[in-house]
């Protein structure tokens, strides 16, 4: 029956054959982009003519061809790296110290194990610890046997299968082959012979317990890293990076940093005796607050906001239908037919009015402009 691994506050030692019987808790992305550009070289040519005739790292060159330029085959780039880039990313101290031992958390949580994709069903319980007896190993085969003891032979060959090809050119720049990552050993004692038994093996990479590297505890930025301690290492934590109440004795003052909550199982803590006994009740009558209206558009309101306006609606109503009856009355006497009798008059009336007019121009009724007009009485 195939073991589930567990995580508990108690770490097991597993025995190895050959053991004599013994017996027997956002930064992280951060310091992971920082490292690598630490570790950079800058490479470049010095020189600057594009000589023809000759090209580099070749036996027998084409001749007529250039060398060296960046429009060249096989030449340098344009405006090659230089030593005074900013190449190096300052990291503070206490960031790297807190993303190291939060990964160290993090690979004791069988499910983030898991979901980083190690395959951990055989694996008794986590953290996996191991007796000393495994740094004594020397020889690869033995090696695989251990894993195979405690179960992380699984994760092996899914490292083991994974080993193919890079796709792009980073196949042409000295990182041609992929594969993904296995077990991580931890050791303790300094020149443990373990090392040539693990180096080997594909995917599975051996560190020292004194110079834990995010690089390896996390590979690329993602928590839960499967960890293998031997018990030398495994005892070496609290020294190195101290406790709760026990500051560490290698990092001067240096405690590690407490959980923002001791239990992370808010429901729980919500619907608890102890706190809904002191919350408010529900509110079951919501009370919302009335949606304004327009009073331009909706009568209603206008009516609350002004009484007279009803009146003064009514009023420009009655005004406006007398309006259109007073039109259409003059449309309709203007459009009806009138008898010759009644244009004879119109006629008459329109010549009158015109004979007014022109007596009315020569000014002969005022006395003021009879001498201007040179009008005599």
């Amino acid at each position: 029956m195939v073991a589930v691994a567990a995580i508990r506050p108690l770490v097991s030692v597993q025995t190895v054959e050959g053991d004599m019987a013994t017996d027997q808790p956002p930064t992280l992305r951060r310091v992971q982009e920082g490292r690598p550009p630490n570790l950079r070289r800058v490479l470049g040519y010095r020189t600057r003519r594009v000589p023809y005739s000759t090209c580099p790292r070749r036996r027998n060159p084409p001749r007529g061809q250039a060398a060296f330029g960046n429009m060249c085959r096989g030449g340098r780039m344009f405006a090659p790296t230089k030593i005074w880039r900013r190449w190096h990313r300052k990291i503070n101290v206490n960031q790297k110290r807190y993303a190291i031992v939060s990964a160290i958390a993090a690979s004791s949580v069988p499910s983030l194990v898991s979901a980083r994709g190690h395959r951990i069903e055989s694996v008794p319980e986590l953290p996996l610890v191991i007796s000393d007896t495994a740094e004594g190993v020397e020889k690869t085969s033995a090696a695989l046997k251990v894993l195979k003891q405690i179960g992380a032979y699984e994760d092996v060959e899914k490292a083991k299968d994974s080993h193919s090809i890079r796709p792009g050119k980073g196949k042409m720049r000295n990182r041609r082959y992929i594969n993904r990552k296995g077990p991580l050993i931890v050791y303790g004692t300094e020149g443990a012979k373990l090392v040539n038994a693990f180096r080997n093996i594909p995917g599975v990479d051996i560190i020292n317990v004194e110079r834990l590297n995010l690089l390896k505890l996390a590979p690329g930025g993602h928590l839960g890293r499967f960890v293998i301690w031997t018990k030398s290492a495994f005892e070496k934590l609290d020294s190195i990076y101290g406790s709760f109440d026990k500051p560490s004795e290698k990092k001067k003052g240096y405690v590690l940093p407490r959980a923002k909550m001791v239990n992370a199982d808010i429901a729980r803590i919500i619907n608890s005796d102890e706190v809904q006994s002191v919350v408010r009740p529900i509110k079951k009558e919501v009370k919302r607050a009335p949606l304004k209206k327009n009073p331009l558009k909706n009568l209603n309101t206008m009516l609350r906001l002004n009484p007279y306006a009803k009146t003064a609606k009514r009023m420009a109503l009655l005004a406006e239908e007398q309006r259109l009856k007073s039109k259409k009355e003059k449309l309709d006497r203007k459009r009806k037919p009138i008898s010759k009798e009644e244009a004879c008059t119109i006629k008459a009336a329109g010549k009158a009015w015109y004979q007014t007019m022109i007596s009315d121009s020569d000014y002969t009724e005022f006395d003021v402009f009879q001498k201007w007009l040179g009008v005599s009485q």
